[in-house]
């Protein structure tokens, strides 16, 4: 008991040094797409790459998109299409999906992709264009020099689908095991394998398989530090929906950390059946979400060993506060995320933690480029630089990446910071559709 009470005076003494500090204001630079209308920024490493999809001309749908590399050219983050998995290792695929989830120090990128080839039990494990499934196979590789090679698969499964990469070239995820189960599809459509976490070494090879818990049949590997320890979630297929959008149907699972040796532990709960582990720092501080039987919503949680898991709260009106996937809680403890509000015209908002509150970032921007709505932010480094995506002022959506400035203006204060306008910009009819597709809540 002396140590929990010790722990927690620590934790408010630090809450309480980090708000005395200078407020950090952020402005946000324009990651642009692939000359289509909309990208998505999902990582981003120390080094300043950022690792995500973006739409082709050919890509329209909202959903539809190509992986994506930034990386610093002159200062500024310049875009790279990495393509899909096709020859010399598999058929030529034009209508592909494929999305980088994160960059490696040493050049490498892990990337997901649909091939050519149908999935021989209908299945759509990557979830590329959901309300259009094409029913592909979607395999994990990594792209290197400019060439995509594939991660081999489990015995027996098909699929597989990364998530994150450390700074050792291990690369997390998942992948089907082989073994069938009718009950999958009741919360990932046409899903009929179970799947299991994998860890991928630095050569490609299958490193580790991760188990579930006991009494569980299914998990998947999120995020994996630099130390070996993974974290993710564990459950039943028939109430663990697969990621990255059958996820939004999990009903019941268990936020599970692996360690180095593939021992795993169950991180408990906050009260409700859905949990789950996102995020990893090197200290293995873990964030994630739970349901919390306060409100009925979506919360954030922080687990330490210390500690265990804590409630960091939701924003009001929102029916989750997620600090998603991947690598959303940096080595200094800062942490991002997103919020779902069916009330907001924009469906939710980019959000930081403030010890157990979360913030608008949207607050905390002083130049806030093109964009006129800050949506989500997906991933931050040690130096602050957070991974967002946002609305611009012609109702285009992109990934964006916003900076940290502590600059004075000329009369020596901080710079003001530039509100949000989203009570005078009219968002069109396709932005709204793509926002509300993309949140998973109705219209307006």
């Amino acid at each position: 008991m002396k140590t929990i009470l010790t722990s927690i005076a620590a934790g408010s003494l630090l809450a309480a040094f980090a708000a005395a500090q200078p407020q950090t204001r952020y402005r946000v630079v324009d990651l642009g797409a692939l000359g289509g209308a909309y990208s998505f920024g999902f990582g981003i490493n120390n080094a300043g790459d950022v690792a995500g999809s973006a739409a082709t001309t050919a890509q329209t749908d909202g959903f539809a998109a190509t992986a994506a590399l930034w990386r610093k050219v002159k200062g500024k983050p310049a875009i790279k299409d990495l393509g899909v998995l096709g020859p010399p290792f598999f058929p030529a695929c034009p209508t592909c999906n494929s999305a980088a989830a994160a960059a490696g120090l040493l050049g490498e990128v892990a990337v997901g992709s649909e091939i050519a080839a149908l999935d021989p039990n209908g299945e759509d494990f990557g979830q590329w264009d959901p309300p259009n499934p094409a029913h592909r196979v979607t395999r994990g590789a990594i792209w290197r020099n400019g060439v995509m090679i594939a991660l081999p698969d489990l015995p027996g499964g098909n699929n597989a689908n990364v998530f994150w990469t450390n700074d050792l070239g291990q690369v997390s995820g998942v992948a089907e095991n082989g073994s069938f189960d009718s009950s999958c599809s009741q919360v990932t459509p046409f899903q009929v394998q179970r799947f299991q976490a994998v860890v991928w070494g630095p050569g490609g090879q299958i490193q580790r398989v991760l188990p579930p818990l006991k009494k569980d049949w299914v998990a998947y590997a999120f995020t994996i530090n630099d130390i070996g320890e993974a974290v993710g979630a564990s459950g039943l297929c028939a109430t663990t929906g697969l990621p990255p959008v059958a996820i939004n149907n999990t009903v019941a699972t268990h936020a599970v950390l692996w360690e180095s040796d593939g021992s795993i532990t169950d991180l408990g709960n906050l009260g409700g059946a859905a949990n789950i582990a996102s995020s990893i720092n090197n200290h293995g501080e873990v964030v994630g979400t739970a349901q919390s039987p306060k409100d009925g919503t979506i919360h954030t949680f922080l687990w330490t060993r210390r500690t265990g898991m804590l409630d960091y709260g939701a924003f009001p009106g929102a029916v989750a506060s997620i600090a998603g996937c991947c690598h959303t809680i940096n080595d200094k403890g800062e942490i991002v995320g997103f919020s779902i509000e069916p009330d907001n015209p924009y469906f939710g908002r980019a959000l930081l933690w403030q010890g157990t509150e979360p913030k608008d970032l949207n607050d905390f921007v002083s130049d806030p480029g093109p964009f006129v709505h800050l949506t989500g932010a997906f991933s931050i480094n040690d130096s602050g630089e957070i991974v967002c995506q946002g609305v611009t002022s012609n109702g285009e959506v992109h990934a964006c990446l916003a900076v940290p400035t502590r600059n004075p203006g000329s009369n020596g204060c901080a710079l003001p910071v530039v509100h949000g306008s989203a009570g005078n910009v009219q968002l069109p009819e396709n932005t709204r559709q793509f926002l509300r597709r993309r949140f998973g809540v109705p219209g307006r």
